[in-house]
């Protein structure tokens, strides 16, 4: 679709998106009112910076129906997020909902490279997380059979990649790899299963992170993106090129801003994706702030779409670690450890205060053919990462290196970062 009939699009669904939430939201209602605002103030689509920002809180607030535009009669689904840090934030779907997710993902993974002929084994946790279900009906309705293997029983896992020939793997990227491991000290080579393709998602990777999925499997790894609080898996992903993921524009209006400031940036400048649905009817969010950290790319695709592209997700605001002062993203210490060679992909960052300082400490695991018992060894590839890190990040930080296989493996998305400076 050309840009203009895009942008045509966009505007009819976003007026209609904000007259319904005005008029069915009490929330936003408010929102409107205190800002002195109304629907009709909508008339372009740069009109969307008028609207009020929607954060995580005034999703708990409201928990749990409180920002639902449709009676709970016309509710068919509901998740709702782990809540680690409070309440959950509730979403519900209508029966078009449902549609419409599953017709973004089956868009998705086709890009992705899925086709009727896959068999796609999905290791995401079923529950209120929106990973798995989102992942399932969007496979089946792109052609593909489905094995709804779900998160744990990893030896099993194994096996029954070998018995029913999965092609696709859906998982996070931190759990796939745990499944390579397991592999191979099961005696077997996952280079010589059936698998093809990789859909990871649900936890921030680097490119380093794919390079190691791809050696360890012999797979294409492909990213996509979504979170529940917009609708789930499908708001965007990579094609074949892997030269960004193609934002879903036609039910996704998306934004870039400065997450100090709130001000919109251009096209090419980082800063955290701020998403507004236009196509959701159970439960549509104006402004949300997703806390990511990306780049947008308006530019055509070499493989022929003209959706903007969005980065690989570097971080998130809320996940960047303040240490001594200096801004430090856990994504920027995995980019470290995968680039050094002699460790492996499982590692944990430590933060906490020595008296009044703060340290970090990052602990990783060493391979298995590194794992030499040598001391001389060990604290050559100690000083390599110390030096690699303070170049990196600009602050000194603890390295332990550890025993392969010494570090817990995760079944969901991985625990990478322990802050302890608020318990002492």
């Amino acid at each position: 679709m050309g840009r203009e009939e895009l942008n045509k699009l966009q505007l009819e669904r976003l007026k209609e998106t904000v007259n319904r939430v005005y008029h069915r939201v009490s929330y936003y209602r408010r929102e409107f009112d205190r800002l002195g605002i109304s629907p009709e103030d909508i008339q372009t689509l740069e009109d969307v910076r008028k609207l009020p920002f929607t954060t995580k809180v005034a999703l708990r607030d409201n928990y749990p129906y409180g920002m639902f535009a449709v009676p709970m009669k016309e509710i068919v689904r509901l998740h709702a997020s782990s809540g680690t840090t409070g309440k959950p934030t509730v979403v519900g779907y209508s029966k078009k909902d449902l549609d419409t997710w599953s017709e973004l993902v089956a868009r998705m993974v086709t890009q992705a490279g899925v086709n009727q002929d896959d068999v796609a084994q999905i290791t995401f946790g079923y529950g209120l997380f929106t990973g798995a279900f989102g992942l399932h009906y969007g496979l089946e309705k792109a052609g593909a059979a489905i094995v709804p293997s779900s998160v744990g029983n990893t030896r099993k896992q194994i096996m029954l990649m070998q018995d029913f020939g999965t092609t696709v793997l859906v998982g996070t990227p931190s759990y796939c790899l745990h499944l390579a491991e397991t592999a191979r000290e099961m005696g077997v080579d996952p280079h010589e299963l059936k698998v093809r393709i990789g859909l990871f998602g649900a936890e921030a990777w680097t490119e380093s992170m794919r390079a190691e999925l791809e050696r360890a499997w012999g797979i294409r790894a492909t990213d996509n993106y979504g979170l529940s609080e917009v609708m789930g898996p499908g708001v965007a992903g990579e094609c074949p090129e892997r030269a960004g993921m193609h934002i879903s524009e036609d039910h996704f209006l998306v934004e870039v801003i400065d997450p100090v400031s709130g001000e919109p940036l251009e096209y090419g400048q980082e800063g955290e994706l701020v998403i507004t649905t236009l196509t959701k009817e159970a439960f549509p969010v104006l402004r949300y702030r997703t806390r990511d950290i990306t780049v947008l790319n308006p530019e055509p695709c070499d493989c022929g779409r003209t959706s903007v592209r969005m980065s690989k997700v570097t971080g998130r605001t809320d996940d960047m670690l303040i240490i001594s002062g200096v801004n430090v993203f856990p994504s920027q210490i995995e980019s470290v450890l995968m680039s050094i060679e002699g460790i492996s992909p499982h590692y944990q960052i430590m933060v906490g205060k020595k008296g009044y300082l703060d340290y970090l400490e990052v602990r990783v695991e060493l391979s298995q053919a590194s794992f030499t018992g040598q001391f001389r060894d060990l604290e050559a590839l100690e000083g390599r990462l110390r030096t690699k890190l303070q170049s990196v990040l600009s602050i000194g930080a603890r390295v332990r290196l550890m025993e392969p296989h010494s570090i817990e493996r995760s079944q969901g998305k991985a625990k990478r970062v322990i802050d302890k400076r608020n318990e002492q």
